[in-house]
């Protein structure tokens, strides 16, 4: 008989796998294998050299099977709830990453969007990256929250209508007013009339108003004229469609156009892609 010469980590890890489960804790693979933490963080440095695991938190392991050796690690939903339970934080998958799991196709989103009641640093993992979006609490939206099925495990995704506020909420991690505008055109028809009404409370005035706007432009006429309605009942002044065009004199304020129905600045007017 040919001894197995791999590691207790190794065969642990490929036991793991048979089972369906791609993550572990350092602390759980030390009590489970009865091993030194030395002996452990060793055995699982070698695996991480030959790319069969990955650490994207420190005690935070993540198994990479062997159909995703090539990417360097698993898409980020087989393990992102664990690792958000790993840092004892809410979270939920939105921005254009909750837009894409709602229909939206026009663009390949190249950052896996988080938004978080913990700051995080971002994530490079194979050829993934994770981005982490602060909020300060998610409990206000946990009705907009849900938890979605993924081929490797569950995940809490934005409803349209929350993706679609926090598109403009965001706007480092949406791409500009015209990527919003894009992304709109293909999830306005999912978006319940009653619950953006009622998230506009949750949102500065500013980003109804922006969000309004581009409602109007897709001639969304139930959607926005519910919500400038709620709106009106709050009170708004005038802003910026998008506060960065200020930078530019190329949008200078004798070529601005000026809403005044939804009060904003326009200083470009957004075009979706085709």
């Amino acid at each position: 008989m040919i001894p197995d010469r791999r590691s207790p980590l190794s065969v642990w890890v490929t036991d793991r796998v048979s089972q369906g489960r791609f993550v572990f804790t350092g602390d759980e693979a030390q009590r489970e294998l009865g091993t030194s933490r030395g002996a452990f963080l060793d055995a699982a440095e070698r695996l991480q050299r030959r790319q069969h695991l990955i650490r994207p938190r420190r005690g935070f392991y993540v198994i990479v099977p062997p159909q995703y050796l090539a990417w360097g690690a698993p898409p980020p939903s087989w393990y992102i709830d664990d690792l958000m339970r790993f840092e004892g934080c809410s979270y939920y998958v939105g921005l254009l990453k909750g837009a894409e799991y709602h229909g939206a196709t026009h663009q390949a989103v190249m950052a896996f969007q988080v938004i978080s009641d913990k700051r995080l640093p971002c994530i490079h993992v194979g050829r993934s990256i994770i981005s982490f979006h602060f909020r300060k609490t998610l409990s206000a939206l946990r009705d907009e929250v849900s938890e979605r099925r993924t081929e490797g495990g569950n995940i809490r995704l934005s409803s349209p209508e929350l993706t679609a506020f926090d598109l403009l909420c965001y706007p480092r991690g949406s791409g500009g007013l015209d990527h919003v505008l894009t992304v709109l055109t293909d999830i306005y028809d999912k978006l319940d009339v009653r619950k953006l009404v009622i998230l506009s409370g949750f949102f500065a005035r500013t980003v109804t108003q922006r969000l309004g706007y581009l409602l109007d432009i897709l001639g969304c006429k139930t959607q926005s004229t519910l919500l400038h309605r709620a709106l009106s009942e709050r009170g708004f002044d005038w802003a910026e469609l998008d506060p960065r065009e200020t930078k530019y004199p190329e949008f200078a304020l004798d070529s601005v156009e000026r809403n005044s129905k939804w009060r904003v600045i326009v200083r470009h007017i957004p075009e979706a892609d085709d």
